[in-house]
């Protein structure tokens, strides 16, 4: 069974070594942390390895995960290339935004690098343990790293993704899309109800259906298909009054209005048109 030393013990190092060390996966020996309270609840959580404050007393091993926050991935690769010898071993961190290049100084020390983004939110690490299969993972990085981390993430029900390196910013702005200007729009719908006078918990009942129809339509049809809307008939001459209507209303909100408008003419253009029953 490999070895596994865990850097950083966060919501991310903490489930994945407790996944990889009740599937037998891994034999986690270390996790580091900034403390010696934080490292040892890293170890009680995983239930396995020996609590390290300092890079200098993390144990050895075959593996290292850096899961650490985007800006200490690189002064964290940095000081464990500088703590041992790396040939041979494997680094990888999680990072959505981050490339596994980013990893250079354990290269240097002759590691094979990778990095794995799990898909999902990690708030409750116990709720994502119980049910983490199924989780899809972007993997990207060196063809030795991958052909040894891809059947450990298999082995925890997780759905690798192989994605390109150097579109690595772009495939963590689809996330975000995804999810956090989802959020950003939606804000906007209610509070556009309420300055129509609408209380804000009717406001979220009104939008509650209109969204989560689409988004079911989205998937189930693709987004062309399931745009529908003045935009998607044409009509812009009410799309204009809109517009006008919502920057009286709220100036930004106007002018997220008038963003939206033209690539979603480019989408209306994509929709098929549907064929006359015979």
């Amino acid at each position: 069974m490999p070895t596994l030393a865990i850097i950083g013990a966060g919501h991310v190092g903490r489930t994945f070594g407790r996944l990889w060390h009740a599937a037998g996966t891994f034999d986690v020996v270390g996790v580091l942390a900034r403390s010696a309270a934080s490292a040892q609840e890293g170890v009680a959580f995983i239930g396995a390895g020996f609590p390290a404050a300092e890079v200098a007393a993390l144990p050895v091993a075959d593996v290292y995960l850096l899961a650490v926050t985007d800006d200490q991935i690189v002064p964290a690769c940095a000081a464990l290339a500088a703590s041992r010898p790396l040939q041979g071993a494997t680094v990888f961190h999680c990072s959505g935004a981050l490339a596994s290049g980013t990893l250079e100084a354990a290269r240097q020390g002759g590691a094979r690098l990778a990095s794995v983004h799990p898909i999902r939110s990690f708030a409750d690490p116990a709720a994502v343990v119980a049910a983490f299969a199924g989780t899809f993972c972007g993997i990207e990085g060196d063809e030795a790293a991958l052909a040894l981390l891809v059947p450990a993430l298999e082995a925890i029900g997780a759905r690798p993704v192989a994605i390109d390196p150097a579109a690595k910013t772009v495939y963590h702005a689809a996330a975000v899309f995804a999810s956090n200007y989802l959020v950003t729009v939606l804000d906007a719908a209610l509070r556009a109800y309420q300055a129509a006078g609408i209380p804000e918990d009717v406001a979220r009942e009104l939008a509650r259906p209109l969204a989560q129809e689409s988004l079911s339509n989205v998937f189930r049809m693709g987004p062309a298909q399931a745009l529908s809307g003045p935009v998607a008939r044409g009509d812009y001459a009410t799309v204009q009054r809109q517009q006008a209507a919502v920057s009286a209303w709220d100036a930004d909100t106007g002018t997220l209005y008038g963003a939206l408008v033209p690539p979603t003419a480019t989408l209306a253009a994509r929709k098929v048109p549907k064929t006359a029953s015979a």
